[in-house]
């Protein structure tokens, strides 16, 4: 899907919650979906981040996305049922969810990884999905047409060495949207994972600071195959693990 060209209505009406929306892939795609016609909701935890994707959207004459500053690391069950309700009160529905938050603090030897960090790679980038997902399924399965998309990584297949917290974070994610996807096999919603391949990210900075980032491509090559996936000409596709480089 990545020659798909996607028509300017393709998300007309639609509310769509992204995470890690401040930037990088989550920029690109809040941006992209904002541009085809999604209300988007930005959650990430950099407020001013979140304002300066909101100014860009709102200069394109876009709809007026949403502002949901969350520091996932610390949310409680009691925030995520919050953003649910939040959701709910503001818009009346959510037809889809790119979960696309994550970090990676480091590469390490397990025996090496500070327990506490393991703790919060966990907590952002395997629990929170989870939590996100379960408080706003109610909305979701009210839906016409909705999307759940996961941005995964090639350690969540096949781990390496010193990948640590992120690769066995990654793994539960997979397994959380395969779980997911077939549990809602019967319903409106399709799951799905997309793996990005390498990408010019802040991430990708920190973990490859040798890299000659400007080589690598940008998130804006990935909008073709998001698009697809969150919009209705991916309906029938189900717990599929994409990946961009294939």
């Amino acid at each position: 899907m990545h020659n798909y060209q996607a028509p300017s209505n393709l998300l007309q009406d639609r509310v769509i919650l992204v995470t890690g929306a401040g930037s990088g892939i989550g920029r690109a795609m809040s941006i992209a979906f904002a541009t085809h016609g999604a209300t988007v909701v930005l959650l990430s935890k950099t407020l001013q981040n979140l304002e300066s994707v909101y100014d860009e959207i709102e200069n394109l004459g876009a709809p007026t996305p949403a502002i949901y500053p969350m520091h996932l690391e610390g949310a409680t069950s009691h925030d995520y049922d919050e953003l649910a309700e939040k959701l709910e009160g503001s818009f009346g529905r959510l037809d889809g969810i790119l979960h696309n938050a994550a970090i990676n603090p480091y590469l390490s030897r397990i025996k090496d990884y500070d327990p506490q960090d393991w703790m919060k790679v966990m907590q952002v980038n395997a629990n929170a999905p989870f939590f996100i997902t379960q408080a706003c399924l109610p909305l979701l399965l009210e839906a016409e047409d909705a999307s759940l998309v996961f941005t995964s990584d090639s350690v969540a297949h096949k781990a390496k060495a010193y990948w640590g917290a992120y690769a066995a974070s990654k793994f539960a994610q997979e397994g959380l949207m395969q779980t997911l996807a077939e549990e809602l096999e019967h319903t409106k919603i399709r799951v799905n994972s997309i793996d990005p391949g390498p990408t010019r990210t802040n991430m990708r900075k920190t973990i490859f600071p040798g890299d000659d980032i400007n080589k690598i491509k940008p998130p804006e090559t990935l909008i073709p195959l998001y698009l697809w996936l969150m919009g209705p000409d991916s309906r029938g596709t189900n717990g599929q693990a994409l990946s961009y480089e294939e």
